[in-house]
This record gives C-alpha cells, structure tokens and sequence, in this order.
C-alpha cells in the first residue's frame, strides 16, 4: 500500500463552530477511525505520538499507526500513517498496538503483528527513516514469532519495553484459555544493547493470583495494553486495560514493587483502582520523563457505530495528563501542565459556552455533605461532594446512543478520599468532557450532543465557597 503523508495545522480539520468533533485533541485530520495511544516519544524538541488507525472507514480494522506531533503537548500536527501493514510481512492483517523507543539514535516502533484473526500476534520492530518520523519501516522478521511453547493462549499483544536496573525488558499483554479466566502480563529479557537482540522469554510478571490484581485488575479475560513504570521511592505502577471475551471495558492501575525472581522480575502489587470512572478511557500508554509520566488514552464513542460512519471519524486521544502517586500513596492524577497553553479569553458566569473551554472551581465546604454543582447548558452537570468523596457527571439531557455490554447509564459517579474541599478542573472539546477532582479522581465521557447554552456554578446543598474561572480553548 502506497505510503500518504498529509499535513494539518490541527490534529483535526474541525470547522471553528462545529461541537460534535474535538478541535484539540489527537486524532486523523483525513477522519476514519482512530484507537489505542501507541508509542509516545519526545525526539528531538518535539512530542510524538502514534495511534492506531482504519485509514478507509470510521470503524475498526485495517489497522495502521496514525502519527501527529506537538512542540508543547497542547498544539498537535498530524501527519498521516506512518507506519502499515505489509502485504508480506507478520504484520499483514494489522500493525496493531505497541510502544516506541529510540534505540542508538534511532526512533524505533515495538508493535504488535497480525496475520491471524485470533488476537495471537509476533513483535516486531520498525525503524524511523526520517528526522521528522513520517514513516517508519519495518524488519522483515519479527523478534517475538509468538507465544512461548505451551501456553494455551487467546491473546498475546501490545509490547510494551521498559528498563530496570540498566537493562531492557519488555512486557507483552495476554490471557489463557481455560474454564476460568486467567489474564497475564507476559515478561521478555533483551539480552544485547539492541532492540533486535534476541529477546528471552522470562516467564510472567503479573497474573490474577496476586490478591491486589484480584481485587482491582478482574474480571477480565486477559489484560491488555500494560504499562510499568516508576513513580518515586522504589515503587512502580502498572497499567492494564481490561478485555473481557472480545470486549473492551476499562482500565485500572496497580501500584506496587519490582523484584528479581529468578531469570525474571516479578511485580508485587499492593494497592490500585481505576484509572478512570468514565464510561470513554482505554488502552493508556506511558511516556516516563525525568520528572513526571505523562499518560494518553483512548476516547470510543458514545454514539452508534452508524453515527460515527455518517459523521466520517470515530475515536480520539485524550488529553495527556500526569499519573503519580501523592505523599499519602494515593493516585495523583491531573492534566499535563502545557494545557494551560490552551486558555484564551476568559468566560463569566453566564456566558455562551464556545465549542472547547475551561473551567475551574476551587471549593472550600462550610457544612457536612454539601454539594457543589457545575451546570454545562441545559443537558449536563457535574456534582461534586467533598465530604461524601463523590464525583457524579449526569447526562440525562444527552444520552449515550451506543449499544455497548457495559450499560451507559444517564449518571456515572466516582468515588475517592472525602475531604473539606477541593479543585475541580473540567475540560471540554466538543463532545469530549474531561474531568479531574483534586488530582485525585479522573473522569471522562463523551457526550452527544456536545453541551451548548451558558456554564453556571451553584451550591445545590449545604453551604461552601466556590472561586470559579472559565476559559475559552480557541
């Protein structure tokens, strides 16, 4: 297949005034269908970030990697595939889901590739061929042909390389067959210097047996999309996205240590919960920085699949945000701090909602159980109460019109620590709404109709202060 580069000021030609597209965040300027963040790399001044893509139609399949690119994580370029399945490679039925690392110099993709219909896949490595990466080419041969002998798998995909005690390793997502449910995380040791060094199988880092995996990774047929790093005084986390007989539910972190055992490591998990409380984040992936990893994930859709194929896109990446930990142990978990970059003009009370805005309310509870509510138009609000730890998003004014085996009711509410207050941050881009309580909760739902009418903030029980700013995201 002929290789197309096409450029775009946005990773989206959404016109100014249109709601029902996302203007800011990254997804194909040409349309289709976009999936799972792969590959997230900060290169030579500029962040990269790769995605799987149906090039031809607004549904999954014949899947691609998407490319865009951002001087400061707020402004992306798209630029097209850069990198599709070979006709006459491993790859030939799909350059599925993986990360990417430079490797001597060179930016390299580590993805999943598929010529069975079994969700079995090989790893292999493609190359960048240019400095601005447009286009990466692939090794003939894969370095992981497949599962390892005799494991009964029904997945094994999206390899993901980490380094531990200055060596590579890499994790690749799975689950067995079986009467019962049994999801893995794969291990694999690269035993040179380079990614096309032989790669050794390691035996696993992480099953269900492990009661904190249990108790917040299940259930689940085999987990998908793992992502391990290290998030301060010897403790590392580790994201899975749950996948449950063909389908996609949701994604959900373990914190805890790494240790040697034996040939191998083994991850002992502690603690952990999910990731999101929304009903439209999937598949994250990691790009760990000196001081910070910042995480993307994956926006489906909340309206039918015919929907999306007559609008002409389905999909979008959120945007990045910052995943740690807080003095107390906790998940800290809040916007990459560039999103500031996207403020523009400011926005009373009262004031006409643009298509992508801000806005921010620091409260300070006066009264038990008090309730503090953000009003989007007339079709959505947000509901926080400190006391009681809870965050609700109610859409009963714009229902979700997909079909999907985990119900989308009209009301998802999140739990997490009860407090005196907080800050609740609200970012909207179309009909994308993301929301974090006191880096402490994520919440992320796409709505359609996007919310269109004025922004309103009111104390609907007990009492509080409230400081409220909104901001326009031209």
């Amino acid at each position: 297949m002929p290789h197309v580069t096409h450029r775009a000021p946005q990773a989206t030609a959404t016109p100014a005034a249109d709601r029902s597209a996302p203007r800011h965040h990254v997804r194909p300027a040409a349309g289709n269908w976009c999936n799972d963040p792969n590959g997230p790399l900060y290169h030579d001044g500029r962040y990269h970030l790769f995605f799987q893509h149906n090039p031809h139609a607004a549904v999954w399949g014949d899947i691609h990697w998407g490319h865009a690119s951002s001087p400061d994580l707020a402004h992306w370029s798209d630029h097209g595939v850069a990198l599709a399945p070979g006709p006459e490679r491993p790859d030939r039925l799909g350059a599925w889901s993986g990360c990417a690392v430079v490797d001597h110099g060179v930016p390299t993709a580590v993805y999943t590739g598929m010529n069975r219909d079994d969700g079995i896949g090989s790893v292999m490595l493609a190359r960048a061929v240019d400095p601005d990466l447009t286009r990466f080419d692939a090794l003939p041969r894969p370095v992981v042909d497949g599962p390892p002998p005799g494991l009964d798998l029904l997945a094994f995909r999206d390899p993901y390389v980490f380094t531990f005690e200055g060596r590579r390793w890499a994790l690749i997502g799975a689950g067995h067959r079986g009467t019962a449910p049994r999801p893995d995380v794969l291990l694999y040791r690269i035993t040179g210097d380079t990614l096309d060094s032989p790669w050794e199988y390691a035996g696993s880092l992480l099953d269900a047996a492990a009661p904190a995996a249990a108790r917040h990774a299940m259930p689940a047929t085999a987990w998908e999309c793992p992502a391990l790093f290290p998030v301060g005084e010897g403790r590392w986390m580790l994201v899975l996205s749950l996948w449950v007989d063909g389908v996609t539910y949701t994604a959900t972190h373990l914190t805890g240590t790494l240790r040697p055992h034996g040939d191998g490591l083994r991850f002992l998990p502690e603690s952990g919960g999910l990731l999101d409380h929304g009903r439209d984040f999937y598949a994250p992936t990691a790009l760990v920085e000196a001081d910070r990893t910042l995480v993307w994930g994956w926006s489906w859709e909340s309206r039918t699949e015919a929907e999306s194929v007559a609008a002409g896109w389905a999909g979008c990446l959120t945007h990045p945000r910052e995943l740690g930990l807080h003095p107390d142990g906790t998940l800290r978990h809040t916007f990459a701090r560039e999103l500031t970059a996207l403020r523009g003009e400011e926005l009373p009370p009262g004031a006409p909602l643009p298509p992508a805005y801000e806005i921010q309310a620091d409260v300070r509870v006066q009264e038990p159980d008090t309730e503090v509510t953000v009003h989007l138009g007339a079709t959505l609000t947000l509901r926080a109460n400190p006391t009681r730890g809870t965050l609700t998003l109610d859409r009963t004014g714009a229902p979700a019109s997909a079909a999907h085996p985990r119900p989308r009711t009209d009301m998802v509410t999140a739990s997490g620590p009860t407090g005196t207050g907080g800050r609740l941050r609200i970012l909207v881009d179309g009909p994308l709404v993301e929301v974090v309580w006191d880096e402490r909760v994520a919440l992320t739902e796409k709505v359609y109709p996007a919310p269109e009418g004025t922004w309103q903030v009111s104390v609907t029980q007990g009492g509080a202060d409230v400081d409220a700013t909104a901001w326009e995201h031209p």
